[in-house]
């Protein structure tokens, strides 16, 4: 997906509203206003998510505001739901993850641009991690990075298909083709997306299409 996080998109119903940073796209999307028929839903590029905005007030004051207090998306549907979501347009789970926040470990002081949390491992990995050089919070920094890096193009393509996955969601879950085109999101199926998505309103279709660009990359996922 070719989208950086400080770009955003706002939407006046399925029609594309503005693109760019997000002070451009705030004040954009509060010159438009919200006549209740096509609500301004502003969405973040790089995760899909809608971006909640305090849109009162001038330009001047909705640019201090968020130079003052940095926007914040809304929170992900619960792991759960997503998953019952998948399986209903017949994509099955990949797997759980961990579901719950690591809280920061109240004692000592980490090393500037080092955050503590708890880790929890076996025996043997304690064991094989005190065994390596620097010791066990060099060995998983080492294998973090290692892991980042071996990985990097299937984490692209798992975030672009949740990045569009969210956005088709909010925007999209009502028109013909939408189960199809998710199935073909998260089978990597390029010609599939484009064939079911083909009929949809052309800025959402075409914001759809970006957001989808890595996990439609490779014709796999």
């Amino acid at each position: 997906m070719n989208a950086s996080p400080s770009r955003y998109t706002a939407f006046a119903g399925q029609t594309l509203l503005a693109h760019g940073p997000l002070d451009e796209v705030a004040c954009a999307a509060a010159a438009h206003g919200d006549d209740g028929h096509d609500p301004v839903l502003v969405f973040a590029d790089d995760s899909g998510r809608v971006v909640d905005l305090d849109l009162r007030g001038s330009a001047d004051e909705i640019r201090q505001r968020l130079a003052a207090t940095p926007a914040s998306a809304s929170p992900p549907a619960a792991p759960g739901n997503r998953r019952e979501a998948l399986r209903r347009i017949g994509i099955p789970p990949r797997g759980r993850a961990d579901e719950t926040a690591d809280t920061p470990r109240p004692r000592g002081r980490p090393k500037l641009g080092v955050v503590a949390r708890e880790v929890t491992l076996l025996p043997r990995h304690w064991e094989w991690l005190a065994e390596q050089p620097g010791g066990a919070s060099a060995a998983l920094r080492r294998l973090v990075e290692s892991a980042r890096h071996a990985n990097a193009d299937r984490d692209g393509r798992r975030r672009s298909q949740e990045a569009a996955y969210r956005f088709m969601t909010t925007l999209a879950g009502d028109l013909p083709g939408y189960e199809e085109a998710n199935r073909a999101l998260f089978a990597g199926d390029g010609a599939g997306f484009a064939r079911h998505t083909g009929n949809w309103p052309r800025d959402l279709r075409d914001y759809a299409l970006r957001l989808a660009a890595d996990a439609l990359a490779n014709g796999d996922a």
